[in-house]
């Protein structure tokens, strides 16, 4: 009788990150820069323009969320999920008790699935939301702990030790671990990937998000989520920080339910990312 060998460190381990091209240029710009300047001293004003075009580059890379040159970036669901009509709403900055609860509702009165991106320093607050979210069968993710607008500015260390308290504090409280982050506001530098590969995160973005934070006016919100709607869509709104429409009510709340009937009339299912990358 065989039994099968256990799994060791390194069989449990994730497989080896690869450095993106970009970044692997840039290392090589700051070094053939650095070059040039030692070689030829008087070319060194070549030397710094290059490396400022590439911090540049670099920059801009990070400032935009959807980009993929740092790292992976998940932007659509897989082609699997789409064949199944799947798509994925995602809700970000929560829980928050004075919209939440409503959100969930929503959802559970259209049979969908949502993936809450949760603040963990929120979560942490409001622990018996966050443990409603999950038992009413969606999916709670890491978006940091404090959601700090300098995230982005951190080095890996300090990267780290955000993310590492993020999922400690929203396992926790929900008994999950989380599979996926979304970084604060979507912004990111070059440090961002190779941490998120230690901790077995996937980055996810977005095929298309509302405005809904800034956007008073739902229709508008409405129009940009659905305009191309298709299977396989990650959209995005917020259940916290949502501005509050004419009529005083959050705009998330006066979207939802006009969303989630564009879902039906689609034939497309609003499922949780776990879900649909499950395969």
């Amino acid at each position: 009788m065989h039994t099968a060998p256990s799994s060791t460190a390194a069989d449990l381990a994730p497989p080896r990150w690869h450095t993106p091209a970009l970044v692997k240029a840039s290392v090589a710009c700051h070094l053939g820069a650095g070059a040039l300047a030692l070689a030829q001293p008087t070319l060194w004003p070549w030397a710094l323009g290059a490396v400022a075009l590439d911090q540049a580059l670099i920059t801009g890379a990070g400032l935009w969320p959807r980009s993929t040159w740092l790292g992976a970036n998940l932007l659509r669901l897989p082609a699997a999920a789409a064949a199944r009509r799947e798509i994925a709403l995602t809700i970000d900055d929560g829980p928050d008790p004075a919209v939440t609860p409503a959100v969930l509702d929503l959802l559970d009165a259209h049979r969908a699935r949502a993936t809450f991106f949760c603040i963990a320093r929120h979560a942490e607050q409001h622990a018996a939301l966050c443990r409603e979210i999950v038992r009413r069968g969606h999916s709670v993710q890491n978006h940091s702990f404090d959601h700090s607008h300098a995230f982005a500015l951190r080095g890996p260390r300090a990267i780290r030790r955000e993310l590492a308290r993020a999922q400690d504090a929203l396992a926790q409280v929900t008994g999950q671990r989380p599979r996926f982050f979304r970084a604060p506001a979507g912004l990111r530098n070059l440090f961002l990937a190779p941490v998120l590969h230690e901790l077995q995160l996937q980055l996810v973005a977005w095929t298309r998000r509302g405005f809904d934070t800034a956007r008073r006016d739902p229709d508008a919100v409405l129009a940009r989520l659905t305009r191309g709607l298709a299977a396989g869509d990650i959209l995005l709104l917020h259940d916290r920080h949502t501005a509050l429409a004419a009529s005083g009510r959050p705009v998330t709340l006066a979207v939802l339910p006009a969303l989630l009937r564009r879902f039906e009339q689609a034939g497309l299912r609003a499922v949780t990312l776990p879900e649909a990358l499950a395969a």
